[in-house]
């Protein structure tokens, strides 16, 4: 089988580490839309945080609600500037005595050196633990039939709680995170998480040659899973975020954001967009029509509308096995959704089906 590494490709990029392909991209991103590939996403950072106060701290200090976060269950979270601009964000699994957070590459020590400062009298004890965890993913229909394989199938599907209107009644948002992964612990060590493109392991580094030897699950490269990703919709801290984006301009506000949660920092922000209605800018698929040129635009290209003036900047761009070269952008709010845009060389159209909040 021929891997070709992400860093044989782009040795800049902060992905470098792991499989970009196996060989063909096209067919991976068929498997991994019809069947059950297994992605290794070994360069995201992994931080744990230990100790009795560590949920009621993690509360305190970031978008999610997890108080009251029940033993083996995940959830999605964000740290806010104290303008409301997102910092980091992590997804989260707590296994009763830790914390686990995992980030994107490159991040994990952003995050522990935010920790440490945060930590005060708090009986915590956060961790850069990414040389010693990884983050594999399960993606696609059957991924359940994987997880029964391995031993902690079927979990249920993800619960994630719908975001309230502008000016909403008090209780609307119910004390619990806004969404919630089964978890469960893997028999030989680790554990996996239910996520809405399927199920994420996080298993010791040492094991993760071992695991994948015996799963009966074909490999599938990044820019397979990167590819689903964008035509999903869902954004990735640093790729289709820049520094003054808002959580509700690209879409957090459901999986990683409490709106009824007491205070943290960045929070009156949070409160006073949504209760606007309108943040500045709002994330959307982009089809390139790819006639000049079929090279995805590199992230940060100007989005520019008919007229000349810059609307917006692009995010990842991939070539999708069905919708073709499409991209992610932060574009401004009022641009009409039928507007007639360009990106570099290529124009450039909104997908009608925008993405939730």
């Amino acid at each position: 089988m021929t891997t070709v590494l992400v860093e044989d490709l782009d040795p800049a990029s902060v992905d470098a580490g792991v499989a970009a392909h196996y060989g063909d991209p096209a067919r991976e991103q068929r498997l991994l839309a019809e069947s059950v590939g297994l992605v290794d996403r070994g360069n995201r950072g992994v931080v744990t945080v230990t100790g009795p106060d560590r949920l009621g701290w993690l509360h305190s200090i970031t978008t999610q609600h997890v108080a009251a976060l029940a033993p083996l269950t995940g959830t999605e979270l964000l740290v806010l500037s104290p303008h409301g601009h997102v910092e980091h964000h992590a997804g989260v699994l707590d296994d009763g005595t830790t914390t686990w957070l995992d980030t994107e590459p490159g991040r994990a020590p952003a995050l522990l050196e935010f920790l440490s400062r945060m930590r005060f009298l708090m009986r915590v004890e956060p961790a850069d633990v990414t040389a010693d965890w990884a983050i594999l993913s399960l993606v696609g229909p059957d991924t359940t039939r994987v997880l029964s394989a391995l031993g902690v199938g079927p979990l249920a599907a993800p619960d994630v709680v719908a975001v309230p209107g502008p000016k909403f009644a008090a209780g609307s948002v119910p004390a619990r995170s806004t969404s919630e992964y089964a978890t469960a612990a893997l028999p030989a060590g680790g554990f996996a998480r239910r996520m809405p493109y399927g199920a994420d392991l996080i298993v010791p580094r040492a094991s993760v040659s071992s695991l994948t030897s015996s799963l009966d699950v074909p490999p599938a490269g990044l820019w397979a899973f990167e590819a689903l990703r964008v035509a999903a919709g869902r954004p990735r801290l640093g790729f289709d975020t820049d520094h003054k984006t808002l959580p509700a301009e690209i879409g957090w506000l459901a999986a990683a954001v409490h709106l009824e949660k007491g205070c943290y920092r960045g929070q009156e922000t949070v409160a006073r967009v949504h209760n606007l209605g309108r943040p500045p800018r709002r994330l959307v698929l982009l089809h390139l029509d790819g006639i000049t040129t079929d090279s995805p635009p590199a992230p940060g290209t100007p989005v520019v509308s008919a007229e000349g003036r810059p609307v917006g900047v692009t995010g990842t761009a991939v070539r999708h096995h069905e919708l073709g070269l499409v991209a992610l952008a932060l574009v401004k709010q009022n641009v009409a959704a039928d507007a007639r845009l360009q990106v570099g060389d290529s124009a450039a159209a909104i997908d009608p089906e925008p993405f939730g909040s």
